[in-house]
């Protein structure tokens, strides 16, 4: 015998309602928001990239392979397996959505569309290694036209979906970026000195992706702390201990890899005052991360003075983790060399994305900690131990933030400076909002600032027209757009912040 749950006042279970129902009242909560975002930023690109453009060409330099023979293997095999992952990706794509469409139930899975960009992406770039492309030119003012309509058009439908009340399919913003992105290189580069300024795409993106390294794992920091229901503000200062402990201990033992234990080890030190100020005694967690971060900051610049400064060869000549190539994957042309010649620090930043993603939304220990970063007081009803899962949570955010900042002084530089992260900490928790709590999105949202740091030296070398400043305050302001919902729904978990006091 089967019972069934109704909700208040009669009708049909929630769970048990029509797909139509469902998508009728979906429609009631569609806001304008997205609809004006994308139009504001359609206008801005129609300005930057038509009405500013001129007549030059913009160039884009391709990698060139440091084995040509080793190359051309890794890029034909590339190309036919992103080829029948292409065809099969789109396959079940429209299969999963006709299966939907016809039972009224379900949606493609999410990672499906992903997984069919990438790998529609890695055929083109595999096609251009097969064809042994070494320079791809396009003229600017066509390129900037064609971005400028396709953005008006993308914003113009968002507007007329939302008049409709139904909200714009997620390969609407996708899109969106990408076109808008394609035309704000192009625009940039066509601006600089010469008859046909050119620059490096494999060097840019490759320089993007080291810039991306430490905020991507002060994110992934953020992320593991917020989704148990603490904000950890404090991600700057463990990124400056840990690259502080880093160098020394690497100097002291003539090991990089004990430095790099040690970051680990000096984040969690940072955290576990974190954890017990603000879990333990309920002490405002905002004020306690932007504590922290200022002690760590005058606390490094005192012993860099007094201790590092005095004796550099002692305590402040760390070495460096050398770079490692990955046989074959290293030689597939343009994206080996970007993606697979790495320091440690650089895979573990992989494996991290990988790890977190898994951990939080396919286990069990996941669900707990989505759990108590959502609704505390009902995990623990259910027996879950709220204060010890999020202290357990801050503690290894810390150890990921440590590592990060070990970049800094084993892998960019060999040797400590004052403040040396450079607000980067911040910058991670900026890439953690605008990518909607989530490691994946996270990790795009530090790729993309990492990208517009680098790009800050690309515009000075070029001798652009665009300030490097605006680069600068990219990054931020993209996170203003996410919070306020202009480029889709933006919601933390709903315990971030909140003490919990059992009973």
């Amino acid at each position: 015998m089967s019972t069934t749950t109704t909700q208040p006042g009669g009708g049909t279970p929630a769970g048990n309602a029509p797909a139509s129902s469902r998508r009728a009242a979906a429609t009631e909560l569609v806001s304008w928001k997205a609809g004006i975002g994308l139009s504001l930023l359609a206008i801005l690109g129609t300005v930057l990239f038509g009405f500013m453009s001129n007549s030059k060409s913009a160039g884009f330099g391709i990698a060139e392979a440091a084995n040509e023979a080793a190359s051309s293997v890794a890029a034909l095999v590339t190309f036919v397996l992103a080829l029948l992952l292409s065809v099969w990706f789109i396959y079940l794509w429209f299969t999963r959505r006709r299966s939907g469409l016809a039972t009224g139930s379900g949606t493609v899975p999410g990672w499906l569309p992903a997984s069919t960009v990438a790998a529609v992406v890695v055929l083109g770039l595999a096609a251009l290694g097969v064809a042994k492309v070494s320079k791809i030119t396009v003229p600017s003012a066509a390129i900037g036209w064609t971005a400028a309509v396709i953005l008006l058009a993308l914003a113009g439908y968002t507007v007329y979906l939302t008049q409709a009340k139904t909200a714009a399919p997620r390969w609407v913003g996708g899109t969106f970026a990408a076109v808008f992105l394609i035309g704000f290189l192009v625009w940039i580069v066509a601006g600089g000195n010469g008859d046909e300024p050119s620059i490096s795409l494999a060097g840019l993106i490759a320089g993007s992706v080291t810039l991306a390294v430490p905020l991507v794992f002060g994110s992934l920091s953020g992320v593991l702390c917020e989704r148990v229901g603490v904000v950890n503000i404090a991600i700057e200062g463990q990124l400056l201990l840990g690259a502080f402990s880093a160098a020394v201990v690497a100097t002291v033992t003539h090991n990089v890899y004990a430095g790099l234990v040690a970051a680990a080890v000096a984040g969690t030190l940072v955290s576990l005052v974190l954890a017990v100020v603000s879990i333990k005694y309920l002490v405002n967690q905002i004020i306690v991360g932007v504590v922290l971060n200022v002690l760590i900051s005058g606390l490094t610049s005192f012993l860099f003075s007094t201790l590092l400064t005095a004796d550099p060869d002692g305590l402040n000549k760390p070495g460096r983790l050398p770079p490692v190539d990955i046989p074959f994957l290293s030689d597939i042309p343009i994206i080996g060399p970007i993606l697979f010649h790495q320091s440690l620090v650089g895979y573990l930043m992989y494996i991290a994305v990988i790890v977190v993603y898994l951990g939080l939304f396919h286990t069990k220990w996941g669900l707990r900690v989505r759990a108590v970063g959502e609704h505390p007081q009902a995990a623990d009803t259910v027996g879950i131990n709220v204060n010890r899962t999020r202290f357990w949570n801050v503690l290894m955010g810390g150890a990921i933030a440590g590592i990060g900042g070990s970049f800094f002084t084993l892998v960019s530089v060999d040797a400590f400076s004052k403040d040396m992260s450079g607000g980067r900490g911040y910058i991670a928790l900026a890439a953690l909002i605008f990518g909607r709590w989530n490691p994946i999105g996270a990790f795009l949202a530090a790729l993309l600032f990492g990208f517009a740091d680098n790009l800050q030296s690309v515009i000075t070398i070029i001798g652009s027209p665009v300030p490097s400043q605006f680069m600068a305050m990219l990054p931020y302001a993209l996170t203003v757009f996410a919070v306020a919902g202009l480029v889709g729904r933006s919601r933390p978990p709903a315990a971030s912040g909140i003490p919990y006091v059992k009973g």
